[in-house]
């Protein structure tokens, strides 16, 4: 699995968290198809904003974040983005009591 951070800095103060919720969900209609992609997580911080993307392969990742692509934001949001792709082999989730690694359970320590 590939996890994706996807930061766009802003000048300025945090912006509206009902005007992020709106425009994220007007947004969802651009990545529900993107081959690949599990999630999508949208983020609202201080000094930027973003979104963190789980991918099923780095091949996907890399087939999305395209040479063209920061270009595309940038046009979007008027700033250039910072993109950083990580391999992720663990994941623990509390909500179902599990640790997996490459997806398969396995037993917690």
């Amino acid at each position: 699995m590939i996890i994706a951070l996807v930061q766009i800095p802003f000048d300025g103060p945090k912006r509206d968290r009902d005007l992020v919720v709106e425009q994220s969900l007007e947004s969802t209609k651009i990545y529900r198809d993107v081959k690949g992609l599990r999630r999508k997580y949208y983020l609202n911080g201080e000094q930027a904003g973003g979104g963190v993307y789980e991918f099923a392969t780095r091949e996907e990742a890399e087939t999305w974040f395209h040479d063209g692509w920061a270009d595309w934001m940038e046009g979007r949001f008027g700033v250039r983005p910072t993109l950083t792709l990580f391999d992720n082999a663990v994941v623990l989730d509390n909500e179902k009591g599990e640790v997996r690694v490459d997806g398969k359970p396995v037993p917690a320590p």
